[in-house]
């Protein structure tokens, strides 16, 4: 006799509830049959009758597995078992998380119940897809099935943003980030919403130039993936099962940072790929107007007389830029002078007779108005009577990044090149950004993310929520530590706490969730878990996780991930495809032999 099941009969039954195990509402134990295959991971379904007659329905995942010998009594006597010395049989059973009842009438099964495999419309159910108005795929479950994402617990309608843990190198944060944005990109959810038009990603390269790559197609996926290849793709693999195609990413820019040293040239700091990257800097009076100077120090929060200091002078920066005749901030269509070295022979109070063209000189500036000016006591409406060591750690400090951001903010461009060169990350007809960032200093990336950021957010809160926009920032544990404060980790917080109802989606990664900011980690909505260092995941930012999938984190291979959503009280492990996109020089399939810029400038048009 087999029990009904949403959707008809449902697959053959695999075990029976046991009676010699607690079964509760939320977790219970089966005996698996002779002949049926149940591993870990597994979604199972369960039919139950309450005294009325009435039906519930238990679904969940299986943890844990084991068998063992029963009839015998002391572990030696495994011996004599096999070798046919003592009766006794082997019982194999597994234990269920629930995932959810229905209806909610929350009753333990009862011993005998028959197990099945959570299929078609049970699985549905079990993964709460009935709940889902719009969802997309975040991978394939241990027995290939499809896990649905709730997009409307990523694009912040009901929750928002994304958190990825694991060890670096081995829990493949990046690629999995990638992959949900493909997902989300060319899986249909978004022509669903017909939103496909103005949702865009912006992504920070900070380790070397893999990502320089991802709009030209990977030669090793159909070795990966299996499979014939034909003018869409492969028909194969685990995109089939996806239902998404194989291919690169569609219209991306690529900005990097220009190289350092002298004259009029501005080419992005890049080895691997020679056309379509794109350089960017920011002019001095963008820099001075658009108060800057704090994402300069990440450390700012660290001393209040810093701080103090470097709130005065942003604002007298800012006052300056302001006006039109300030000419050693211009940047309107005067052709620039050649770069003049300042000595210490340079004052700067007759302000008419200097141009500011170089960071490095602006930085002089600070100094003499702080430390020199007026016999070495300062410009005092500049120190406003702050202590020498103070004043002398902030223009440090200023020096301290001096080399590497020289090359970003410069001075010398007129009103046509600062345009060309400002990072338009919100550009017509581009959907994804990658900015490079894996050649600068940890002080110049976290200015630039920083700037970028809340730019991005000022935009977003001057016009609404008029578009989505997916961040995927690795090393958040740098950006927002747990400890301490800085400009950066303030906007990453504003962006987590209420970027999701303006629009802006963070996926972050980083190896311990741990180091993280609070707040950042409890606002994502979705939590991803890779291989995971087990001290780690004991740590209490990893309690969404039963302890069983904890002591498991330890051991997950590359390609596959713990995925944890609100619909779904319990994790469920996925594995995902071999990129589509290549992800390094090597792998980059030269179409047709064309040439790899070649290929790069049509996805680019």
């Amino acid at each position: 006799m087999s029990a009904s099941f949403p959707g008809g009969t449902g697959p053959a039954r695999i075990g029976m509830v046991l009676g010699t195990e607690d079964a509760t509402p939320v977790s219970f134990w089966f005996a698996v049959l002779s002949g049926a295959s149940v591993q870990m991971d597994d979604l199972v379904a369960v039919r139950t009758t309450k005294p009325d007659g009435s039906p519930v329905h238990f679904y969940g995942i299986v943890d844990h597995v084991r068998t063992r010998h029963e009839g015998v009594s002391f572990d030696s006597d495994v011996q004599d078992v096999v070798a046919g010395l003592l009766p006794a049989s082997v019982s194999y059973a597994a234990r269920v998380l629930v995932t959810r009842v229905d209806p909610e009438d929350f009753i333990p099964p009862q011993p005998g119940d028959e197990v099945r495999h959570a299929q078609g419309e049970s699985l549905r159910l079990a993964l709460s897809a009935d709940k889902m108005d719009y969802a997309f795929a975040g991978g394939l479950l241990a027995d290939g099935q499809v896990l649905p994402i709730n997009y409307q617990f990523v694009n912040g309608e009901s929750g928002g943003h994304i958190n990825i843990s694991g060890i670096s190198g081995v829990a493949t944060k990046t690629s999995y980030a990638l992959f949900l944005l493909h997902s989300i990109f060319r899986g249909g959810v978004l022509n669903q919403r017909g939103e496909g038009h103005n949702t865009r990603a912006l992504i920070f390269n900070v380790k070397g130039e893999d990502l320089l790559f991802l709009d030209q197609p990977n030669r090793r996926v159909a070795e990966k993936e299996g499979g014939v290849q034909g003018r869409k793709g492969w028909a194969q693999g685990r995109y089939s099962r996806l239902d998404l195609p194989v291919e690169p990413f569609r219209d991306v820019q690529f900005l990097a940072p220009p190289r350092g040293g002298t004259g009029d040239a501005i080419v992005p700091d890049v080895e691997q790929r020679s056309e379509g990257v794109l350089p960017f800097v920011f002019t001095l009076r963008e820099f001075c107007a658009g108060r800057m100077l704090p994402y300069v120090f990440s450390d700012a929060g660290s001393s209040l007389n810093l701080g103090f200091v470097i709130g005065n002078i942003e604002e007298k920066l800012a006052r300056l830029a302001a006006g039109d005749s300030v000419p050693y901030l211009t940047v309107d269509d005067w052709q620039p002078e050649p770069d003049v070295l300042i000595d210490e022979d340079v004052r700067f109070d007759e302000m008419g007779k200097t141009r500011l063209q170089t960071f490095s000189q602006l930085i002089s500036y600070l100094e003499y108005k702080l430390l020199e000016q007026n016999d070495g006591e300062g410009d005092p409406k500049w120190v406003l009577k702050q202590n020498q060591g103070t004043l002398r750690a902030f223009v440090r400090r200023l020096r301290g990044v001096q080399k590497h951001l020289s090359p970003l903010v410069r001075g010398d461009l007129n009103a046509a090149q600062a345009e060309r060169y400002r990072p338009d990350i919100l550009r017509r007809g581009v959907q994804t950004s990658v900015v490079d960032l894996h050649k600068l200093g940890a002080h110049a990336q976290g200015f630039v993310v920083g700037v970028l950021l809340r730019n991005l957010f000022e935009h977003k809160e001057r016009y609404g929520r008029q578009d989505t926009v997916f961040v995927v920032l690795d090393e958040l544990n740098k950006y927002a530590p747990r400890e301490g404060a800085s400009p950066i980790k303030d906007v990453l917080l504003d962006i987590a706490e209420r970027g999701r109802s303006l629009g802006i989606i963070l996926i972050g990664a980083q190896q311990t969730a741990s180091e993280v900011e609070r707040r950042i980690v409890s606002n994502s909505a979705i939590r991803v878990v890779g291989r995971l260092d087990l001290a780690e995941a004991e740590r209490p930012e990893y309690r969404f996780l039963p302890q069983s999938f904890r002591g498991r984190a330890g051991i997950l291979q590359p390609g596959t991930m713990l995925v944890s959503q609100p619909d779904v009280p319990n994790p469920v492990l996925i594995n995902y495809p071999f990129p589509a996109w290549a992800t390094r020089r090597d792998e980059v399939d030269d179409v047709g032999g064309r040439a790899v810029e070649e290929i790069g400038e049509d996805w680019l048009r």
